[in-house]
């Protein structure tokens, strides 16, 4: 069975460079209102940067046969029920004849303050996936095959992110991947092992400078968690969901 990738990397080299020119521009509209947020989050309040991500799926889930597919974007009908609470909102949630089949999550982070939103972020997408595999298992989408958790995140490029990190642990010793390394590795390694333990069904990380406003520029820290990893295992799903549904 073919699968058909989209000339994903053009397409995610565009949604890289809108990424950073969204971010600017938002910024530049809250100083032009006079009310501007302080620190990075002037730059993210438009809630418009992973769009271009979010396009290049559309055309992953078109392209491989769910073309008539329930493809959900908007905030009011983006939850799914959880086990731990009653429901979770997602970033895209793909639903056919009564089926969930994808459910993916992207996100970013922009320094400087990348230690606290590590900590957070990786909670936040260990908790989740838990959730929406329990709530499964307790039959909250009915009998159906396992559908597609993808986890998509694209961290600033920067000198604060690839230098090593230090760690505080007195009573107990961390595992060794985790030592000197930097927060892009931390993530390559959050992703690897959300994907080994089949807590996503892919998880990837992008890392890319702010001088990608100008030409999309982007790399993967590891093969495991490369955007070509992600987009060929989703294309893949889709593909047999449609072999399996149409």
């Amino acid at each position: 069975m073919a699968i058909d990738l989209v000339d994903y990397e053009r397409k995610a080299r565009e949604a890289v460079q809108a990424f950073w020119e969204n971010r600017e521009a938002a910024r530049q509209k809250q100083i032009e209102s006079g009310k501007a947020d302080q620190g990075e989050r002037a730059s993210v309040t438009s809630g418009k940067n992973m769009d271009g991500f979010i396009a290049l799926i559309l055309d992953i889930i078109h392209a491989n046969g769910l073309t008539h597919a329930d493809i959900h974007q908007k905030r009011a009908v983006l939850t799914l029920p959880g086990f731990f609470r009653p429901t979770k909102l997602w970033d895209l949630l793909v639903i056919h004849k009564g089926e969930l089949i994808a459910a993916i999550e992207l996100k970013s982070q922009v320094g400087p303050s990348f230690g606290n939103n590590f900590n957070n972020r990786t909670e936040e997408a260990i908790g989740t996936a838990h959730d929406l595999w329990t709530a499964y298992r307790e039959g909250a989408f009915g009998k159906q095959p396992r559908p597609f958790v993808g986890w998509l995140m694209l961290v600033e490029d920067a000198p604060e992110s690839r230098s090593p990190v230090k760690y505080n642990s007195p009573h107990f010793p961390v595992f060794k991947e985790f030592k000197s390394v930097s927060y892009l590795q931390r993530y390559d390694l959050l992703c690897q092992k959300l994907t080994q333990e089949q807590l996503y069904t892919s998880a990837s990380l992008i890392a890319s400078p702010r001088s990608a406003a100008a030409g999309g520029n982007f790399c993967s820290l590891s093969s495991m968690t490369s955007l070509k990893t992600f987009v060929a295992s989703l294309a893949g799903h889709i593909a047999g969901e449609s072999a399996r549904l149409e």
